[in-house]
């Protein structure tokens, strides 16, 4: 694809989720400071984001929020924003939406933090800004296919055609790829959205609906770690892993 223009320098790390399923990790952390292969979930987030030299990223918080910003304060760089959910969980895309005014008129990046990636040659982000194609894209999903992802059990997110275009997964069937935790989204897709919580999915069907939701498929390891018995598997994963 011809990349149009580039994306922005900003990103939105996603934090502010319960972390239901890790649970007794989570008693008495948030999800993105449980820690796999010695390091924290949110710190592997980071590492791509300074590897990719973004300049600002904003995490939203809810959950132990302190434990956050405390961790956010002893970074260095790039320099975070803290978009404050304490009153009330916004989902994903309500979290995205109240943080608009810090990310920027360009498109930006959103990662997940309880959920990484290994990479293999060109970094994943690298490889999402090069095939972002503003006049055709509302939004870029980083995907991972089935056999490249570790400790996922679910049935796949969508579908993609030749030309990277996405379609659901239909009720009963299986899909090939699934959504690794990372995208890149034009502001402009939030014009006209909800007030309050509303999940991404909901832009994302919008997108659908235009022929502008686009995905790329991760050509390394994505690792999902969803329950705590996930992370010794994760661990042993990457040990072993040569790109």
């Amino acid at each position: 694809m011809n990349r149009h223009a580039l994306p922005g320098n900003s990103a939105m790390v996603l934090a502010a989720g319960l972390g239901k399923r890790m649970y007794p990790l989570t008693i008495d952390r948030p999800k993105p400071l449980v820690e796999v292969a010695g390091k924290r979930l949110i710190d592997y987030a980071f590492d791509r984001l300074r590897s990719a030299n973004i300049a600002r990223a904003v995490v939203n918080v809810h959950y132990l929020a302190e434990q956050v910003e405390d961790w956010a304060l002893s970074q260095t760089a790039p320099e975070i924003v803290i978009s404050d959910e304490r009153r009330q969980l916004l989902d994903t895309g309500g979290g995205i939406q109240k943080a608009l005014a810090h990310l920027g008129p360009a498109p930006f990046f959103v990662l997940n933090s309880d959920s990484f990636w290994l990479d293999a040659t060109i970094p994943a982000l690298e490889r999402l800004r090069r095939a972002w194609d503003e006049t055709q894209m509302d939004s870029l999903l980083l995907l991972s296919r089935q056999e490249s992802a570790v400790g996922y059990e679910g049935a796949g997110d969508f579908h993609m055609d030749a030309g990277w275009r996405l379609s659901r997964r239909q009720p009963g069937e299986k899909a090939p790829f699934i959504y690794a935790g990372c995208h890149l989204v034009a502001p402009s897709l939030f014009a006209g959205a909800p007030e309050g919580a509303f999940s991404m999915n909901l832009l994302w069907d919008a997108a659908l609906a235009r022929g502008r939701l686009f995905g790329l498929t991760h050509d390394g390891l994505w690792i999902h770690v969803g329950r705590p018995e996930s992370i010794a598997y994760a661990e042993r994963t990457m040990e072993s892993y040569a790109p």
